[in-house]
């Protein structure tokens, strides 16, 4: 299924998702799928998804740069050194997503990334080591959970990781392109696949 979203004359398919608002076609068409391996952008995108949490996804986009400005650019060590006096004057901050679980759930995932990250040499790697194969692959937006997912959300838990369940790390993974989920017909998928066939995987 894909839809015609674009702007002026540019009618070409698209994932259906992208025709909500010029934001989310900007997002799709710039970002999602695209290969990341920036240890501050998917420490950012897991927070992000983690607030999505049963909400949609165009409202944590339109909040994003607001999650950025409270929580430092999700800056992992400056995330990590925040306190209890930081985590109450974000609960009152009414530009995010004001969960309280939520907000705690960041800070303590920070303090979890920079041990991983001490232990695994970098977020992107300890990440990219639960890229799936073609064969693991299953059609594009088929699934919304994947053994993959299962396994690295299993593993984050163990350490000590929150509100990073099997389907939020599939979504995860789908925007961070450890995967091209990009609809078959989709004018973006492509770019997608070129990008993810010359990234240099982290660690490897």
């Amino acid at each position: 299924m894909t839809s015609n979203a674009g702007t002026g004359s540019d009618v070409q398919p698209r994932c259906p998702w992208s025709a909500a608002s010029g934001e989310m076609l900007t997002y799709h068409d710039t970002e999602w799928g695209f290969p990341v391996d920036s240890d501050q952008r998917l420490f950012e995108k897991l927070c992000l998804e983690s607030f999505q949490s049963g909400l949609s996804w165009r409202t944590i986009l339109h909040k994003r740069q607001a999650f950025r400005r409270a929580f430092s650019d999700f800056d992992i060590p400056t995330v990590a050194r925040f306190n209890d006096g930081d985590a109450a004057r974000l609960v009152q901050d009414a530009s995010i997503v004001r969960n309280r679980r939520k907000i705690a759930a960041v800070i303590g995932n920070a303090r979890a990334a920079e041990r991983l990250i001490e232990s695994e040499g970098s977020l992107a790697a300890f990440t990219w080591s639960y890229e799936p194969t073609s064969e693991e692959t299953e059609p594009p937006q088929t699934v919304s959970i994947s053994p993959a997912s299962v396994a690295m959300s299993k593993e984050l838990k163990r350490r000590g990781w929150a509100f990073l369940g099997p389907t939020t790390v599939f979504a995860f993974m789908q925007s961070m392109g450890l995967l091209n989920d990009h609809t078959y017909d989709c004018v973006i998928r492509p770019s997608v696949q070129a990008a993810r066939t010359g990234f240099v995987r982290p660690g490897r």
